[in-house]
């Protein structure tokens, strides 16, 4: 902790001496001084007593030396007075207080011509604020280093003066912004219609400090009401372009992408193989089947099936291709990059989707909306043509050759599919243990059930981001919770519940970055657009329970 009496010290700030000398000369009686004085030294007193407390409390220790006997004697006295009773304590302060004020008094008598006295000694820091130790304060300074670089001051003053003014932006106070305060947010009121301000905004600080920032406007923290003119009251976040825009994709990255790339080519052309069950050996079926089979068929067995597992596998790719090709379609006239894919193989579907980043700022939420609800949809359509065509194919006898056995139990995955396929090929077809689908069947209906997964509005997912866009970050945070609820429990899925919402906790659960416009509205078309999208992904996963199966015909319920 220290020895309080080794940073004891005081100082007489400047214009507490001019103020007493005013006193002293409009007064008449010096006794007047006298207990003005004795009151501010008694106020002095106690403040370096808290001081004291207060360093002895943080760890500081602070020495001065210093050959001044009055200041000697205090010192002294407060580490008596800590072992002596409350009046013994009182009586010597009293006397210090009297001894000292006399001292004070005949300094100010002296001639104004001759300098003032002041004590070496460095002043009293009050102790304002929570106590941090040496390590805490460290660490802050180890944070601060390590950390993103934050605004220029200096830039900060210079923006204040020639960017905003009573014509755009009148800013009342300064906050932190962004996710570790490296940047300012900018408060203050409108005085324009927002975008038109904004792009005004935009465009002067271009000139004013070239491409050094990236200005953003936002809702305003804790905004107390709406904004007079309508819709929410905004702010601008100001953040250095190089902590707020995405990097660049690196050479590893590339590595990794297409070794995930090559596993998803063989797990889709696994689901072709699978998809043959019927015609695979014995000892193969034992493999895919039994859940204690260990040991690996031989894998010379499954070569003749290659080619027959191609045209599904060609199917399963094409379709995640399909999807990719929807997002960069409407991302490049809005300027917007897209990182490469990075596929995500699964036996069980051939692919779990792709994690396609954003490489540059989104200019607004319309076209967060737009770019996240591309893929999806181009995918689903895409997969939709190819189910509804397979089944079509499967009705037609001049096709029976190409057909492949499946149980009819797998029907059962989706409400929305299954019924489709009831429809399509008929209560006695479905209504038994095994069922002759075309390969194309399974291949669209596994891009549906993928395009659905990723729709899902739930962190970092195309669902999540045209979530985000277009209600905001608060609902996307409802709809998530919401989801991960429904997929713990596997209502959502099925089997495929579970894997799929480990994979977004570790891939994919962090929300978007904000755009650049993060407050003007997307529209209500586009929000009618998700809404019908995201009823359609629950029909899609919501699985067939044994009873409606049983009454609808889809899949015969007594044979397992």
């Amino acid at each position: 902790m220290g020895t309080l009496s080794s940073f004891s010290f005081s100082l007489t700030p400047p214009n507490t001496l001019n103020f007493r000398k005013q006193i002293k000369n409009r007064s008449s009686s010096s006794s007047s001084v006298k207990c003005f004085l004795c009151g501010e030294l008694l106020l002095k007193r106690r403040r370096r007593l808290t001081s004291h407390r207060n360093f002895g409390r943080s760890n500081f220790v602070i020495r001065s030396s210093y050959n001044d006997s009055n200041h000697s004697n205090d010192d002294d006295n407060i580490n008596n007075s800590s072992n002596n009773s409350n009046s013994e304590r009182e009586n010597k302060e009293n006397t210090n207080l009297a001894t000292l004020a006399s001292a004070e008094e005949k300094a100010d008598d002296k001639p104004d011509n001759s300098p003032a006295s002041i004590s070496s000694r460095p002043p009293t820091m009050p102790g304002v604020g929570p106590p941090y130790s040496n390590f805490q304060v460290d660490s802050f300074k180890l944070m601060e280093l390590l950390g993103p670089e934050k605004v220029d001051p200096t830039d900060v003053k210079v923006i204040k003066d020639k960017l905003f003014g009573y014509s755009t932006f009148w800013v009342t106070r300064e906050e932190p912004f962004g996710d570790l305060g490296e940047g300012i947010l900018f408060i203050g009121n409108l005085r324009g219609k927002r975008e038109d301000v904004f792009a005004k905004l935009q465009s002067q600080l271009t000139e004013i400090m070239g491409d050094k920032y990236n200005l953003f406007m936002v809702e305003e923290p804790n905004s107390e009401g709406e904004d007079p003119r309508g819709g929410p009251r905004v702010s601008f976040g100001m953040l250095r372009k190089e902590v707020s825009e995405p990097g660049q994709t690196t050479l590893w990255q590339y590595v990794i992408a297409i070794l995930l790339f090559l596993l998803t080519i063989g797990s889709s052309v696994e689901l072709g193989i699978a998809s043959q069950i019927s015609r695979l050996p014995p000892e193969v079926v034992k493999y895919f089947t039994d859940p204690n089979a260990i040991e690996p068929p031989d894998m010379q067995l499954l070569f003749p099936f290659v080619d027959s597992a191609l045209p599904l596998a060609y199917g399963v790719l094409g379709i995640q291709l399909f999807h990719e090709v929807g997002h960069i379609l409407v991302a490049f006239p809005r300027k917007v990059k897209l990182s490469i894919p990075f596929l995500i193989p699964n036996i069980t579907l051939g692919t779990f989707g792709a994690v396609t980043q954003f490489k540059s700022l989104l200019p607004d939420r319309k076209a967060k909306v737009d770019i996240s609800l591309a893929g999806p949809f181009a995918g689903a359509a895409l997969s939709f043509s190819m189910f509804t065509i397979g089944l079509l194919l499967t009705s037609n006898p001049t096709v029976s050759g190409d057909l492949v056995q499946v149980p009819s139990m797998l029907f059962q995955g989706s409400l929305l599919l299954g019924l489709i396929s009831r429809a399509i090929l008929g209560y006695t077809t479905l209504h038994a243990a095994t069922v002759p689908i075309h390969p194309l069947v399974i291949a669209g209906w596994c891009g549906l059930t993928t395009s659905a997964f990723n729709l899902l509005p739930l962190g970092c997912l195309d669902g999540g981001r045209a979530m985000q866009g277009a209600f905001g970050k608060d609902a996307l945070t409802a709809s998530g919770l919401a989801t991960y609820g429904l997929l713990g429990l596997g209502v959502l899925g099925g089997p495929l519940s579970l894997p799929w919402g480990l994979y977004v906790l570790i891939c994919q659960r962090v929300p978007e970055k904000p755009c650049l416009n993060d407050v003007t509205e997307v529209g209500s078309w586009r929000k009618a657009l998700l809404t019908m999208g995201i009823i359609l992904v629950a029909l899609t996963l919501l699985p067939v329970w044994d009873e409606l199966a049983e009454e609808l015909g889809i899949g015969l319920v007594t044979s397992f």
